[in-house]
């Protein structure tokens, strides 16, 4: 009888799968839409690249009581309490920016560095029934136990480490958890993928120490930004696994080398690290970038026929009436799926996550993306298309923990 009752169980496991998961193909748009806000808030939404600290240091934002609406509520920018909640969004990590002109610097950066930590700090102290900052992914699963968002941090661009090496450590003990070795510009560590100097050729002597220390104290070595030669000489250094925090597939937008080629996700895909999938629509589609330049062009061509400048009070009609006739495009929520299909088909699904650059990117956002609220829109497309209730949850969050926890282990055996 024993062995009848668990025929009846196997059999029961291969028609529905033996897990959590919920016949979607049987769900209409409604039910799937529902199963979709059901995932988001089931499981921890991790994304690797938000950059409200930039944003509120560009408003003077001064964390106090009395500013309540921002993080809490706001309509500016794409992120505030309200709306991640509502999307479902845990860890956003917080991008601590620093532009390529801090280079030129003194101290390089390491002041605005130190002064937007302090800003996310002073967050998570003030509105401490909202936020909590998050140095391991222990502390995010903590603070998730506890209906609170946390505020990892990343810091994007490696300038303020300066020429000191110790700065590495510096920063992990600040809370730093990824750094992003350049961002615009050729620096002291590395080539960026949007100059054209190639300074290093790669890494610069100085660059592959970081990256041996970034190993040695638990830092993510994270990809985004730097040029292709960097990223093949990082991929032959580390001991760890890395990320590119927020990039897309080089395969939709070629010539737009900030994006990852095939070769590079595979090779990113066999250190074990994850590429977490940008949102911008530059990042997205090479064919909606080229008609909304074309727009831009003839634009310029009509308010130079007028002689009119774009900042003069009578061209603003004609602007007006131009954008009405040609309005921007934008990607979409399911262009978005395609950059991640295209990672699972060449390495899988353990190797893809989001990184969506929100308040980074403009308003070149997708249409069904335009701020956090909207997470999950991309998982009601991922299910359309097949994935499981494991691979949302990878996505969201499971493949990035996997490399943060890895690469804590790595640095804890050097």
């Amino acid at each position: 009888m024993k062995s009848f009752a668990f025929l009846i169980v196997a059999l029961a496991c291969l028609t529905f799968s033996c897990s959590d998961k919920k016949p979607v193909d049987r769900m209409n748009e409604e039910q799937l839409r529902a199963y979709a806000d059901e995932l988001a808030h089931k499981y921890i939404i991790t994304d690797g690249h938000v950059d409200l600290p930039f944003r509120l240091k560009i408003k003077k934002f001064v964390v106090a009581r009395e500013y309540m609406g921002i993080p809490i509520k706001t309509d500016e920018g794409d992120f505030d309490f309200e709306r991640a909640k509502k999307g479902g969004l845990d860890a956003p990590f917080m991008s601590i920016y620093i532009p390529s002109s801090y280079q030129l610097q003194p101290d390089m950066g390491k002041g605005l560095a130190d002064s937007l930590i302090n800003m996310i700090q002073g967050i998570a102290q003030n509105l401490p029934e909202n936020f909590a900052m998050a140095n391991s992914v222990e502390d995010v699963q903590a603070n998730f136990a506890k209906g609170l968002i946390s505020l990892p941090m990343g810091m994007e661009n490696g300038a303020p480490i300066g020429n000191d090496i110790k700065n590495v450590q510096y920063f992990y003990d600040r809370g730093i958890r990824y750094i992003t070795l350049t961002h615009g510009k050729d620096n002291q560590i590395c080539d960026s993928s949007y100059d054209t100097l190639h300074t290093w050729k790669g890494l610069s002597p100085f660059g592959r120490e970081v990256v041996a220390e970034m190993n040695r104290t638990g830092i993510m070595v994270d990809i985004s930004h730097v040029d292709d030669s960097t990223f093949y000489q990082v991929m032959k250094l580390t001991k760890a696994p890395c990320i590119a925090s927020h990039s897309s597939c080089r395969l939709y937008t070629p010539g737009f080398q900030r994006n990852m080629s095939d070769d590079m996700i595979k090779k990113l895909g066999a250190n074990g690290g994850v590429i977490q999938i940008n949102f911008g629509s530059t990042f997205l589609d090479s064919v909606v970038v080229k008609q909304n330049n074309e727009n831009r062009k003839k634009l310029q061509a009509i308010l130079d026929e007028k002689k009119l400048t774009m900042r003069d009070s009578l061209a603003k009609p004609v602007i007006d009436q131009f954008r009405k006739d040609n309005p921007s495009l934008y990607a979409d929520v399911e262009t978005v799926a395609n950059h991640i299909d295209h990672v699972v088909q060449l390495v899988g699904i353990d190797h893809v996550g989001i990184g969506s650059d929100y308040d980074g990117v403009g308003d070149s956002l997708p249409t069904g993306l335009k701020d956090v609220s909207q997470y999950p829109n991309l998982i009601f497309a991922l299910l359309k298309r097949g994935y499981t209730e494991s691979d949302i949850e990878k996505i969201c969050s499971g493949n990035v923990f996997r490399v943060w926890k890895k690469v804590a282990e790595v640095a804890s055996t050097m």
